[in-house]
């Protein structure tokens, strides 16, 4: 089922936290969405009609409240405009999905659940649908710092185990989240399948520390995209022999056959565009500042003239 906008449809914003200066949560009224979706799948949002289509992949979804959540990390000209644009009451234009092939839920009775950094939001689903099929679920969540740390009440109630690691120490286990979850493996010999969502680095470092024991390990990717439908092909990503468009073929893949140095190119392919989007943003806004500035300037010298005592008229 996919929803977008038209004319007598908008998607409310009905919730807002700010979990650092740049990562936020949107809460956004949407029955259908919140009916049809499930863990692994992702939306295309567009925040105003003639601006970028942006994938985010769904952090959470609340049949019973009607909405969908998406955490997003202000780190691009859109996602910096959202930033300052989006508050409780307000709406975007459009939501369309939920897009992707949903997480295979299966019958694995135990699972480790790996998220990095914004991965964190992504990979709560999946830590939850497993909860829900009777899977003793191990969290392993990582931050740079304690924080930047988010939901780590929302995963302990529904992990089994939960290792939260820092890269300086500040909380939990120091270091990556490779580093919890080497200390999962030691812990469990009998661990069925990780997940694990994050920056590309992140999740070819699991890649990495499960395929010397051949557990099944299921990375989510999320390249560039437009469409959504396949047909532009900027999702392409090379899945062992193959070539695979993350938008309808993923965005869950095997990490052991994902080529990460093809998809980490990829992703740098429009930095130099995108950064010259980001320095017209960041003018614009800083022009914006400077006209509110002097209007509320002239305006407070308005108000002064009206005080000054003039002169009585009075014979």
């Amino acid at each position: 089922m996919n929803a977008t906008a038209n004319s007598s449809t908008r998607f409310r914003i009905v919730a807002r936290e700010d979990f650092s200066d740049v990562t936020y949560l949107l809460e956004i009224e949407h029955p259908q969405m919140a009916r049809a979706a499930r863990a692994g799948q992702f939306v295309i949002v567009m925040a105003e009609e003639h601006g970028e289509r942006i994938p985010l992949t769904l952090a959470d979804f609340d049949r019973d409240k009607g909405t969908i959540t998406l955490v997003i990390q202000a780190v691009g000209k859109t996602t910096r405009a959202m930033q300052q644009s989006c508050r409780v009451g307000t709406s975007l234009y459009a939501v369309v999905g939920p897009m992707g092939i949903p997480s295979h839920i299966g019958r694995q009775k135990k699972v480790v659940c790996v998220g990095g950094g914004l991965g964190v939001a992504p990979v709560f689903p999946q830590a939850r649908a497993y909860h829900e099929q009777g899977a003793h679920v191990i969290g392993v969540i990582g931050f740079r710092n304690r924080d930047l740390i988010f939901w780590q009440d929302k995963f302990g109630a529904v992990c089994d185990e939960l290792i939260v690691c820092t890269d300086d120490g500040s909380a939990g286990l120091k270091g990556r989240v490779t580093e919890g979850l080497t200390q999962a493996l030691a812990r469990h010999d009998d661990i069925d399948e990780v997940v694990a969502i994050g920056p590309p680095v992140m999740m070819k470092g699991c890649a990495d520390v499960t395929r010397a024991r051949g557990i099944h390990t299921v990375v989510s990717l999320n390249p560039v995209m437009v469409d959504g439908t396949g047909m532009c092909g900027g999702c392409r990503v090379k899945i062992g022999d193959a070539v695979k468009f993350a938008c309808v073929d993923g965005p869950d893949f095997d990490g052991h056959l994902v080529d990460f140095d093809d998809l980490t190119a990829r992703l740098v392919r429009y930095k130099r565009a995108e950064g010259e989007a980001m320095v017209r943003f960041e003018e614009s806004c800083r022009m914006r500042d400077e006209a509110e500035r002097a209007a509320r300037a002239e305006a407070t010298a308005g108000d002064l003239d009206l005080s000054v005592d003039r002169p009585s008229t009075d014979a």
